[in-house]
């Protein structure tokens, strides 16, 4: 049995639909089980025949951990470490779900799984932590770093662009920041063909969409797909903006674009690229 922690944010939503159309068991929790509580873990655990823990909770509000680097390392951190002690005791694994953050985005080719980690601020911080906190106390455990992760569910990247589009006639976005979006539907089906595997090797791994882009170059395509779905009620003009024209309380990567190499030699994975896979979503919004 597959135990999904976390199963009702955006990721853990579309890995729920994605573990049920496979026909896997599976469990799923959100708050009601905090991954912060080891006798509450114990407890929900006891008499369930699970095999796989996948972690999809975690502290995301990249800005605000700089004020509440605390409660994000409670949960980055804290949390997996829980988690992984648990794996242990009751003979699962742990999938953890960590993030491009970790590193510090001064690179100039696809970050490979072995790259060393250089977290800019507080949220990379705390993840890169929790990263080794499984690993340390987990070792058999998968963790797989996804970037620009977008989907139906929750505040994200391409909703907010849709909502800033219908009040706006013109929008600046950055373009100085390049990486890969990554469609939450697309990265549960990846992991549930991990999930799947007949013995899935232990260690780091990479998953994004295929592709590369700017935030820039991302609104646009949001913007002109969104028109010829309806979406808009009228264009909206996308200009490109330095980042230091558009500051925040935390530093972000540069450059975000991960290498899937191992993933794919590994698991088989076939990644879509990123531009079919907004479509998609994009479609789906407007079938509603």
């Amino acid at each position: 049995m597959i135990w999904v922690v976390g199963s009702a944010g955006m990721l853990g939503q579309e890995l729920v639909a994605a573990l049920t159309q496979a026909g896997r068991e599976f469990v799923g929790t959100d708050r009601e089980v905090s991954i912060l509580d080891e006798a509450a873990l114990k407890a929900y655990a006891e008499g369930r025949r699970i095999s796989w823990i996948v972690n999809c909770a975690a502290y995301t509000a990249v800005d605000r951990a700089e004020d509440e680097e605390a409660a994000a390392r409670a949960l980055n951190a804290e949390g997996p470490e829980n988690l992984g002690r648990l794996a242990r005791r009751i003979g699962a694994r742990v999938l953890h779900i960590s993030t491009d953050y970790v590193f510090d985005g001064s690179g100039s080719r696809p970050y490979r799984e072995d790259d060393p980690v250089a977290p800019l601020g507080a949220y990379g911080r705390t993840k890169a932590e929790g990263e080794a906190r499984l690993r340390a106390v987990a070792p058999e455990s998968i963790i797989v770093r996804t970037a620009w992760l977008y989907g139906r569910h929750g505040p994200n990247f391409v909703a907010t662009m849709l909502r800033l589009m219908r009040e706006r006639e013109e929008l600046g976005v950055v373009a100085d920041h390049v990486g890969s979006p990554t469609w939450a539907r697309d990265l549960a089906k990846a992991l549930v063909v991990i999930l799947g595997a007949e013995r899935a090797p232990e260690g780091i791994y990479h998953y994004t969409n295929e592709g590369v882009t700017s935030w820039h170059g991302f609104a646009q395509a949001i913007e002109a797909e969104a028109r010829a779905r309806g979406l808009l009620p009228r264009p909206c003009r996308v200009l490109p903006i330095t980042t230091a024209a558009y500051p925040t309380k935390a530093r972000r990567p540069a450059y975000s674009v991960l290498s899937k190499e191992k993933s794919k030699a590994v698991f088989g994975l076939a990644i879509p690229v990123w531009e079919e896979s907004l479509a998609r979503h994009l479609a789906e919004l407007a079938e509603v």
